[in-house]
């Protein structure tokens, strides 16, 4: 971990999944609203680099800490750094994650497992570890990053469309437990972005992607950033997907599997 001072004047948000995408327009926006920021990611080039470029930009103090989070102690790892710096984490964004395409049975399943571990098991370690002095000071944010695909089931990429489903309900859950406390959580469900995420999946070529304008990282990151401060549970940007996340609970289940099945489907 790399870090200028351990003096914290600032409120500090720690966004993992940094370095690229939603979490990199996520972290220019803290750094533009004055946040201090703790930074995660395995790609430690362009964390440092993200590092120096807003300390020129922003003047803000940038920790980062380089982890592979498919690794399961990397989440008490982050947090006992932290602790030992006297970092206190006002606002934790649980970015980081990935996808796999591809038919369940033909897929590899050490991927699989280490996609769990990124993007359901550190992000619920990491908010049981951080939420816990949230409550006791009275007040925090959560962010956590699922998808338009916690809505319904997802043939060809049958793991990942699962685990987003655990973090829209898990989210939800736990901000009706915490009203009240001071804290809040708000779940961010953005449709198809432009990233390099479909071209690491290998989807770029499916129906649903092909030929298609996808919103901007940057503005999906604006507008989970807004629902955020807002204290806003479910944040869904873009009408389509709006209407789409509604009207899925009005078809039956297989059909609705069938439809995501053609659309995940190569020309």
């Amino acid at each position: 971990m790399q870090t200028q001072t351990p003096i914290q004047c600032k409120e500090t948000a720690l966004i993992t999944g940094a370095a690229s995408g939603i979490g990199y327009e996520l972290a220019c926006i803290f750094a533009a609203k004055n946040y201090d920021l703790v930074l995660v990611d395995r790609n430690e080039f362009k964390l440092l680099e993200i590092a120096i470029d807003f300390k020129e930009k922003f003047d803000t103090l940038v920790t980062t800490i380089i982890k592979d989070l498919s690794v399961p102690s990397s989440s008490a790892e982050i947090f006992a750094e932290l602790q030992k710096d006297q970092i206190k984490v006002d606002v934790l964004v649980n970015n980081a994650g990935f996808g796999t395409y591809g038919l369940f049975n033909e897929t590899n399943l050490i991927t699989e497992l280490e996609m769990l571990q990124v993007n359901l098991v550190c992000l619920t370690h990491l908010t049981k570890l951080f939420l816990k002095d949230m409550v006791n000071q009275g007040k925090g944010r959560i962010l956590n990053v699922s998808s338009a695909a916690a809505f319904q089931p997802g043939p060809l990429m049958a793991v990942y469309f699962a685990s987003k489903a655990y973090v829209l309900s898990f989210s939800e859950a736990i901000a009706n437990e915490l009203e009240n406390t001071g804290v809040n959580v708000t779940v961010l469900c953005p449709g198809s972005t432009v990233s390099a995420f479909h071209e690491r999946t290998g989807m770029a070529n499916s129906k649903l992607l092909k030929g298609k304008n996808m919103m901007d990282a940057k503005t999906v990151a604006q507008m989970g950033y807004d629902g955020l401060m807002k204290g806003q549970t479910i944040v869904v940007p873009g009408l389509v997907n709006k209407i789409l996340a509604k009207l899925v609970g009005f078809f039956p289940r297989n059909w609705v599997t069938k439809v995501v099945r053609s659309m995940q489907e190569d020309k």
